[in-house]
């Protein structure tokens, strides 16, 4: 009688449950792995390991978009192996690019007639359009110091503290000196008449932003525009305006059609625009739009024909997908000015509901004001007890992400915590966020106290005026417990 033997060891894997075969007891590997495993085996592994990242749609950190209709993530997804960059291939999504180019450019009131093609390219984000717009500004600075005889190594670009670390980088990457203008407690955006009296002739442009990262409020265009137009009057200088609309460049339309901070105004020669925030698209699309064809100069645009044809290019990379352009498209298209202008009332009906709740509360100071960005930024009155980065740090235990932060400069004193509104934050949502930090403020309240208590105790009980006799592990049981008793026993406390 012949008896088989089985070998675990040299079993075919791949047929075998994931969780039953050796993968997943393997350390995962920081080199690449000499062997293959079975494809299921990688999802498993990788999609375990990404269950321990925080959920997207409860990231309120974030400005960008989380949620999409499953019918575009179709169009997404049947377009993920496209090339941009291949015009002469895909010229249908290269159409659908200009079409999304002359929507937007309409929609920030460009100068063009309706048989124009408006002057602009999709980037991967609002941050690469910033570098291409700034770039443009640099190249044109230089082109007029050189015909007037003059020297043009020293370019400058006025901005307020508030901006986005984007115009740091164009500053630091592109040699161009970055004057801030200083923020003050209570005043949390640029000053237009302070960045004006910054403004020399060397500045190639100023930039303003509309709907600032720490508070969302939209800065004066129009009281900058005004003034840089009498300061260029009185000195013969040509300075002009840049507008970072990464996040209000799809809000201001919507809801406050007559603020003007577009191309109506004469010096706004360039804005950028995220397609990925509040234009209601997945990460990696942004917009840059310009006044005219002689706001972008012609050495600055590339010509390639080894693609087939010969196909303009300004952009930094070159191979991008396609797959966001399109989504854009799809948005434009799909919700058209209503379906946009409804949206974003809603968002700003929900900033509201929870301003009102964070504010009931007693204990925080709102900094964000009721116009600009659907977003709540506030600080807590009385910081000697906890702090925000406390608050911040407890909700995560309910799965919030909700950033703790400081001002820049000149207001460095100030913490505060910001709450992004988008799309897919409904009212239930905002009345959950707001319960979930009255339990952390209770909890956190409980603890200070007593702590406090806890340390006059043992402050009287000291003979010869040490401060404390127990040891700190003592100190913390005690809290532990006292919290344990006053607030639930059911739940971790965040002593």
């Amino acid at each position: 009688m012949v008896l088989s033997h089985a070998n675990s060891m040299t079993r075919d894997d791949s047929v075998a449950s994931t969780f039953a075969s050796r993968y997943v007891r393997e350390q995962l590997p920081y080199r690449m792995p000499g062997r293959s495993i079975p494809r299921e085996a990688a999802y498993q592994i990788i999609n375990d390991e990404l269950m321990l990242d925080g959920n997207p749609r409860l990231n309120l950190a974030s400005f960008v978009t989380t949620w999409m209709e499953p019918e575009c993530d179709k169009l997404i997804m049947g377009s993920i192996n496209k090339n941009y960059v291949d015009m002469d291939e895909y010229p249908v999504t290269t159409e659908l690019q200009n079409r999304c180019v002359n929507m937007i450019a309409h929609l920030f009131n460009a100068p063009i007639k309706e048989d124009e093609t408006a002057v602009g390219v999709g980037t991967v984000g609002s941050s690469e359009a910033i570098m291409l717009a700034g770039l443009a500004f640099k190249r044109k600075w230089q082109n007029r110091r050189k015909e007037q005889g003059k020297p043009c190594d020293k370019p400058n670009i006025v901005t307020g503290a508030n901006v986005q670390v984007c115009w740091e980088k164009f500053a630091r990457y592109f040699e161009v000196e970055l004057k801030e203008v200083k923020l003050s407690e209570g005043y949390y955006v640029m000053d237009p008449v302070k960045a004006v009296e910054m403004v020399d002739e060397n500045t190639i442009c100023v930039a303003a932003i509309l709907g600032s990262t720490l508070t969302g409020e939209f800065e004066d265009v129009k009281l900058l525009n005004d003034l840089l137009t009498e300061k260029n009057k009185e000195t013969g200088w040509d300075v002009p305006i840049h507008v970072d609309a990464a996040s209000g460049g799809f809000i201001a339309p919507f809801l406050y059609p007559e603020l003007e901070w577009d191309f109506r105004l004469p010096l706004v020669k360039s804005i950028n625009v995220s397609g990925h925030k509040y234009g209601l698209v997945y990460a990696g699309v942004g917009w840059v739009i310009w006044r005219s064809k002689e706001d972008l100069p012609e050495e600055l645009i590339f010509h390639i024909n080894y693609l087939g044809t010969d196909q303009p290019t300004f952009t930094l990379n070159f191979s991008k997908g396609s797959s966001q352009i399109i989504a854009q498209y799809y948005q434009l298209i799909r919700l058209g000015f209503e379906g946009y202008k409804n949206i974003m009332e809603n968002c700003m009906e929900n900033a509201a509901i929870l301003r009102e709740g964070v504010a009931a509360t007693g204990q925080f100071e709102i900094l964000s004001k009721e116009t600009g960005v659907p977003l709540v930024a506030f600080s807590l009155k009385d910081s000697s007890r906890f702090t925000v980065f406390d608050i911040s740090e407890n909700l995560r235990r309910f799965g919030w992400i909700v950033p703790a932060y400081t001002m820049p400069a000149d207001a460095e004193h100030v913490a505060v915590l910001r709450v992004v509104i988008r799309e897919d934050f409904s009212r239930s949502l905002s009345e959950r966020l707001v319960n979930d930090i009255l339990k952390i403020l209770r909890e956190l309240d409980a603890c200070a106290t007593h702590a406090v208590r806890v340390s006059s105790a043992t402050a009287a009980q000291s003979d010869d005026g040490v401060v404390s006799k127990k040891s700190v592990l003592e100190i913390e049981r005690d809290v532990v417990a006292h919290w344990m008793n006053a607030v639930n026993k059911k739940k971790t406390g965040p002593c």
